[in-house]
Protein backbone atom coordinates (compact mmCIF):
# COMPACT_ATOMS: atom_id res chain seq x y z
CA UNK A 1 0.00 0.00 0.00
CA UNK A 2 1.56 3.28 -1.15
CA UNK A 3 -0.91 5.58 0.54
CA UNK A 4 -3.17 5.80 3.55
CA UNK A 5 -6.55 7.47 3.47
CA UNK A 6 -7.89 10.33 5.50
CA UNK A 7 -11.41 10.21 4.17
CA UNK A 8 -12.73 7.55 1.88
CA UNK A 9 -16.32 6.97 0.86
CA UNK A 10 -18.08 6.00 -2.30
CA UNK A 11 -21.59 5.30 -3.41
CA UNK A 12 -23.07 3.55 -6.39
CA UNK A 13 -23.46 6.59 -8.61
CA UNK A 14 -21.08 9.22 -7.27
CA UNK A 15 -17.71 8.85 -5.53
CA UNK A 16 -16.91 11.17 -2.66
CA UNK A 17 -13.54 12.92 -2.73
CA UNK A 18 -10.99 11.10 -0.63
CA UNK A 19 -7.97 12.58 1.08
CA UNK A 20 -4.92 10.40 0.55
CA UNK A 21 -1.44 10.82 2.01
CA UNK A 22 1.47 8.83 0.59
CA UNK A 23 3.41 6.65 2.98
CA UNK A 24 6.52 8.84 2.79
CA UNK A 25 4.60 11.97 3.74
CA UNK A 26 2.70 10.15 6.48
CA UNK A 27 6.00 9.04 7.98
CA UNK A 28 7.33 12.58 7.68
CA UNK A 29 4.32 13.85 9.62
CA UNK A 30 4.86 11.11 12.20
CA UNK A 31 8.48 12.12 12.70
CA UNK A 32 7.53 15.79 12.94
CA UNK A 33 4.82 15.28 15.58
CA UNK A 34 7.27 13.43 17.84
CA UNK A 35 8.52 16.84 18.97
CA UNK A 36 5.04 18.28 19.58
CA UNK A 37 2.88 18.33 22.69
CA UNK A 38 -0.95 18.04 22.60
CA UNK A 39 -1.72 21.75 22.93
CA UNK A 40 -3.83 24.01 20.75
CA UNK A 41 -0.64 25.70 19.56
CA UNK A 42 0.66 22.46 18.06
CA UNK A 43 -2.04 22.59 15.38
CA UNK A 44 -0.80 25.96 14.15
CA UNK A 45 2.69 24.50 13.94
CA UNK A 46 1.42 21.50 11.96
CA UNK A 47 -0.57 23.68 9.56
CA UNK A 48 2.49 25.83 8.93
CA UNK A 49 4.62 22.77 8.20
CA UNK A 50 2.00 20.96 6.06
CA UNK A 51 -0.23 23.74 4.64
CA UNK A 52 -1.60 21.56 1.80
CA UNK A 53 -3.39 19.18 4.22
CA UNK A 54 -6.74 19.98 5.88
CA UNK A 55 -6.54 20.86 9.59
CA UNK A 56 -8.94 18.00 10.42
CA UNK A 57 -6.60 15.50 8.74
CA UNK A 58 -3.56 16.85 10.58
CA UNK A 59 -5.38 16.81 13.93
CA UNK A 60 -6.51 13.22 13.41
CA UNK A 61 -3.00 12.07 12.43
CA UNK A 62 -1.42 13.93 15.33
CA UNK A 63 -3.97 12.55 17.80
CA UNK A 64 -3.42 8.96 16.66
CA UNK A 65 0.36 9.26 16.67
CA UNK A 66 0.37 10.97 20.07
CA UNK A 67 -1.85 8.27 21.58
CA UNK A 68 0.57 5.62 20.34
CA UNK A 69 3.37 7.56 22.02
CA UNK A 70 1.46 7.74 25.30
CA UNK A 71 0.71 4.00 25.26
CA UNK A 72 4.42 3.28 24.90
CA UNK A 73 5.34 5.47 27.88
CA UNK A 74 2.44 5.03 30.33
CA UNK A 75 4.13 2.22 32.29
CA UNK A 76 6.95 4.58 33.17
CA UNK A 77 4.58 7.32 34.38
CA UNK A 78 2.55 4.86 36.47
CA UNK A 79 5.55 3.63 38.46
CA UNK A 80 4.82 4.32 42.19
CA UNK A 81 8.00 6.32 42.77
CA UNK A 82 7.35 8.43 39.67
CA UNK A 83 3.75 9.10 40.68
CA UNK A 84 4.89 10.12 44.16
CA UNK A 85 7.48 12.49 42.69
CA UNK A 86 4.92 14.12 40.38
CA UNK A 87 2.43 14.61 43.20
CA UNK A 88 4.97 15.95 45.70
CA UNK A 89 6.33 18.36 43.13
CA UNK A 90 2.84 19.63 42.35
CA UNK A 91 1.92 20.10 46.03
CA UNK A 92 5.19 21.91 46.71
CA UNK A 93 4.91 24.28 43.76
CA UNK A 94 1.21 24.91 44.43
CA UNK A 95 2.31 26.62 47.65
CA UNK A 96 4.99 28.78 46.05
CA UNK A 97 3.50 29.46 42.57
CA UNK A 98 -0.27 28.93 42.87
CA UNK A 99 -1.17 31.09 39.85
CA UNK A 100 1.22 29.33 37.45
CA UNK A 101 -0.09 26.58 35.13
CA UNK A 102 1.73 23.96 37.18
CA UNK A 103 0.24 20.79 35.73
CA UNK A 104 0.63 22.03 32.16
CA UNK A 105 4.28 22.82 32.82
CA UNK A 106 4.90 19.46 34.43
CA UNK A 107 3.13 17.58 31.63
CA UNK A 108 5.29 19.35 29.06
CA UNK A 109 8.50 18.59 30.93
CA UNK A 110 7.81 14.87 31.40
CA UNK A 111 6.16 14.43 27.97
CA UNK A 112 2.80 13.30 29.28
CA UNK A 113 -0.66 14.30 28.14
CA UNK A 114 -1.95 17.13 30.40
CA UNK A 115 -5.30 15.38 30.83
CA UNK A 116 -3.63 12.08 31.73
CA UNK A 117 -1.33 13.83 34.22
CA UNK A 118 -4.33 15.60 35.75
CA UNK A 119 -5.99 12.21 36.22
CA UNK A 120 -2.92 10.83 38.00
CA UNK A 121 -2.65 13.86 40.28
CA UNK A 122 -6.35 13.82 41.21
CA UNK A 123 -6.09 10.11 41.94
CA UNK A 124 -3.12 10.73 44.25
CA UNK A 125 -5.00 13.59 45.92
CA UNK A 126 -8.06 11.42 46.60
CA UNK A 127 -5.93 8.54 47.88
CA UNK A 128 -4.21 10.93 50.27
CA UNK A 129 -7.53 12.25 51.58
CA UNK A 130 -9.36 8.96 51.92
CA UNK A 131 -6.40 6.59 52.44
CA UNK A 132 -7.93 4.34 49.78
CA UNK A 133 -8.03 4.04 46.00
CA UNK A 134 -10.92 6.13 44.59
CA UNK A 135 -13.53 4.46 42.41
CA UNK A 136 -13.37 5.07 38.68
CA UNK A 137 -16.84 6.63 38.83
CA UNK A 138 -15.79 9.24 41.40
CA UNK A 139 -12.55 9.99 39.55
CA UNK A 140 -14.26 10.39 36.17
CA UNK A 141 -16.93 12.68 37.63
CA UNK A 142 -14.29 14.97 39.13
CA UNK A 143 -12.40 15.14 35.84
CA UNK A 144 -15.62 16.01 33.97
CA UNK A 145 -16.59 18.56 36.65
CA UNK A 146 -13.26 19.83 38.04
CA UNK A 147 -14.87 22.18 40.54
CA UNK A 148 -16.32 19.21 42.38
CA UNK A 149 -12.72 18.53 43.51
CA UNK A 150 -12.50 19.65 47.16
CA UNK A 151 -9.23 21.51 46.52
CA UNK A 152 -10.20 24.56 44.42
CA UNK A 153 -6.62 25.30 43.32
CA UNK A 154 -6.22 21.75 42.07
CA UNK A 155 -9.60 22.07 40.38
CA UNK A 156 -8.36 25.11 38.46
CA UNK A 157 -5.21 23.34 37.34
CA UNK A 158 -7.18 20.26 36.26
CA UNK A 159 -9.51 22.47 34.23
CA UNK A 160 -6.48 24.05 32.51
CA UNK A 161 -5.30 20.57 31.51
CA UNK A 162 -8.72 19.60 30.13
CA UNK A 163 -9.09 22.77 28.08
CA UNK A 164 -5.56 22.73 26.66
CA UNK A 165 -5.24 19.02 25.80
CA UNK A 166 -6.34 18.28 22.22
CA UNK A 167 -5.90 14.49 22.42
CA UNK A 168 -7.16 13.30 25.81
CA UNK A 169 -9.71 14.23 28.45
CA UNK A 170 -13.49 14.58 28.85
CA UNK A 171 -13.72 17.59 26.53
CA UNK A 172 -11.96 15.73 23.71
CA UNK A 173 -14.17 12.68 24.34
CA UNK A 174 -17.30 14.83 23.94
CA UNK A 175 -15.99 16.39 20.73
CA UNK A 176 -15.08 12.99 19.26
CA UNK A 177 -18.49 11.60 20.16
CA UNK A 178 -20.25 14.57 18.55
CA UNK A 179 -18.15 14.28 15.37
CA UNK A 180 -18.90 10.56 15.18
CA UNK A 181 -22.64 11.19 15.44
CA UNK A 182 -22.40 13.95 12.82
CA UNK A 183 -20.66 11.61 10.36
CA UNK A 184 -23.25 8.89 10.96
CA UNK A 185 -26.03 11.41 10.25
CA UNK A 186 -24.23 12.47 7.08
CA UNK A 187 -23.95 8.84 6.00
CA UNK A 188 -27.67 8.23 6.50
CA UNK A 189 -28.50 11.40 4.57
CA UNK A 190 -26.30 10.30 1.65
CA UNK A 191 -27.97 6.90 1.55
CA UNK A 192 -31.44 8.45 1.58
CA UNK A 193 -30.46 10.83 -1.23
CA UNK A 194 -29.70 7.75 -3.33
CA UNK A 195 -32.91 5.96 -2.29
CA UNK A 196 -30.98 3.06 -0.79
CA UNK A 197 -32.84 0.88 1.68
CA UNK A 198 -30.92 0.28 4.91
CA UNK A 199 -31.08 -0.44 8.63
CA UNK A 200 -29.02 1.69 10.99
CA UNK A 201 -27.34 0.67 14.25
CA UNK A 202 -30.34 1.52 16.45
CA UNK A 203 -32.73 -0.46 14.27
CA UNK A 204 -30.35 -3.42 14.25
CA UNK A 205 -30.05 -3.44 18.02
CA UNK A 206 -33.83 -3.33 18.32
CA UNK A 207 -33.85 -6.50 16.21
CA UNK A 208 -31.50 -8.22 18.65
CA UNK A 209 -28.08 -7.67 17.03
CA UNK A 210 -25.46 -7.23 19.77
CA UNK A 211 -22.52 -6.09 17.64
CA UNK A 212 -23.40 -4.21 14.48
CA UNK A 213 -21.94 -1.95 11.79
CA UNK A 214 -23.41 1.52 11.41
CA UNK A 215 -25.43 0.48 8.35
CA UNK A 216 -26.67 -2.77 6.83
CA UNK A 217 -27.93 -2.38 3.28
CA UNK A 218 -31.17 -4.28 2.78
CA UNK A 219 -30.30 -4.50 -0.92
CA UNK A 220 -26.52 -4.77 -1.50
CA UNK A 221 -24.87 -2.36 -3.94
CA UNK A 222 -21.76 -2.52 -6.12
CA UNK A 223 -18.84 -0.15 -5.47
CA UNK A 224 -15.67 -0.30 -7.56
CA UNK A 225 -16.58 -3.80 -8.69
CA UNK A 226 -17.23 -5.13 -5.17
CA UNK A 227 -20.56 -6.08 -3.58
CA UNK A 228 -21.23 -4.00 -0.45
CA UNK A 229 -23.50 -5.41 2.26
CA UNK A 230 -22.73 -3.07 5.14
CA UNK A 231 -21.03 0.25 5.93
CA UNK A 232 -19.02 1.33 8.96
CA UNK A 233 -18.26 5.02 9.46
CA UNK A 234 -15.07 6.09 11.24
CA UNK A 235 -14.54 9.80 11.72
CA UNK A 236 -10.77 9.51 11.90
CA UNK A 237 -7.72 9.18 9.69
CA UNK A 238 -7.33 5.68 8.27
CA UNK A 239 -3.70 4.75 8.88
CA UNK A 240 -2.45 1.17 8.61
CA UNK A 241 -2.51 0.60 12.36
CA UNK A 242 -6.14 1.71 12.75
CA UNK A 243 -7.23 -0.34 9.73
CA UNK A 244 -5.64 -3.50 11.17
CA UNK A 245 -7.12 -2.81 14.61
CA UNK A 246 -10.64 -2.25 13.28
CA UNK A 247 -10.38 -5.34 11.07
CA UNK A 248 -9.50 -7.57 14.00
CA UNK A 249 -11.83 -5.99 16.57
CA UNK A 250 -14.89 -5.27 14.40
CA UNK A 251 -14.93 -5.84 10.67
CA UNK A 252 -14.19 -9.56 10.43
CA UNK A 253 -16.96 -10.30 12.92
CA UNK A 254 -19.37 -8.23 10.80
CA UNK A 255 -18.37 -10.19 7.72
CA UNK A 256 -18.81 -13.52 9.47
CA UNK A 257 -22.18 -12.64 10.95
CA UNK A 258 -23.76 -10.57 8.22
CA UNK A 259 -22.49 -11.49 4.79
CA UNK A 260 -20.30 -14.58 5.10
CA UNK A 261 -17.07 -12.62 4.64
CA UNK A 262 -18.41 -10.61 1.72
CA UNK A 263 -16.63 -7.35 1.03
CA UNK A 264 -17.81 -4.17 2.76
CA UNK A 265 -17.30 -0.46 2.31
CA UNK A 266 -15.59 1.34 5.19
CA UNK A 267 -15.72 5.14 5.46
CA UNK A 268 -13.00 6.71 7.58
Amino acid sequence: MDSVSGSSAAFADKPVNRMQVCRAEYRAIGRFVEQLRPTRQCMKTLQTQFPHLPPSTLLSIFSQEYQKRMKRSMVRHHAPDVLKAYYQRYRSEAQTRPTAPLLLELANQVDLSPALLARLIVECFLEERAASVPSRHVLNNMLREPYSIPDLLLAKHVEQCTVNDCCYGPLVDCIKHAIGLEHEDLLRDKLRERNLSFLDENQLRAKGYDKTPDIILEVPIAVDGHIVHWIESKASFGDEHSHHTYLNEQFWSYCNRICNRARALVTV
